[in-house]
């Protein structure tokens, strides 16, 4: 497919709206995949901290 302009493009045949909430909603989903487990990690080794210092204390 040939573009004349690049807001021909973003237009992409009066189907951008529904191609670029696409790709958007793709990458969102791919930044949650990758955040998700990585906020859980930090949350899963802060408590454990947590842990080992009140068992140290007793």
């Amino acid at each position: 497919m040939n573009f004349n302009s690049f807001s021909e493009f973003l237009a992409m045949g009066n189907h951008g709206v529904y191609v670029w909430s696409s790709y958007a909603i793709s990458f969102a989903i791919l930044l949650l995949n990758v955040a998700l487990p990585l906020m859980a990690r930090q949350r899963y080794l802060k408590n454990e901290a947590r842990r080992l210092r009140r068992e140290a204390q007793q």
